[in-house]
């Protein structure tokens, strides 16, 4: 079954606003840096602590975090997103294709280094989606 979480763009403080909402909260967090991923070679030097994904995950409820600015930087109220989490390849490319229609493709569906098909978009309506797909070994 697909779902759709929120997903919270930070100011550099993505550890620190995810380790609130866990305490105020509960549930299990996992906090994912910057470096040692491929995208470390693209940051600025000193952004190696910064958080490339985070979740907290308390029965049905998901809430995702990063420290990962687009292009035009950190613009307060623009910092949440749709996380749309497909169950298949042919769902997460019809997703992309129908949510893309009038839009703007931020960045294309790609297998990405960190596992799953992913791609983020803003649509006609100025909405932002990060649309994933874990794929199967041998997908």
């Amino acid at each position: 079954m697909s779902t759709i979480n929120a997903y919270i763009t930070f100011n550099g403080n993505c550890h620190e606003a995810m380790k609130f909402y866990q305490d105020a909260l509960g549930g299990e967090l996992t906090l994912q840096s910057v470096g040692g991923m491929p995208v470390e070679a693209r940051c600025p030097a000193g952004e190696e602590q910064q958080i490339m994904h985070s979740q907290l995950m308390k029965g049905n409820m998901v809430l995702m975090g990063t420290d990962m600015l687009g292009p035009a930087g950190f613009i307060q109220g623009t910092t949440m997103s749709l996380a749309l989490q497909c169950d298949t390849a042919e769902e997460i490319n019809t997703y992309f294709a129908n949510l893309s229609q009038g839009g703007q493709v931020v960045e294309p569906l790609g297998k990405q280094a960190w596992g799953p098909l992913w791609g983020m978009l803003i649509d006609r309506y100025g909405v932002a989606w990060m649309l994933n797909h874990d794929l199967k070994e041998g997908a």
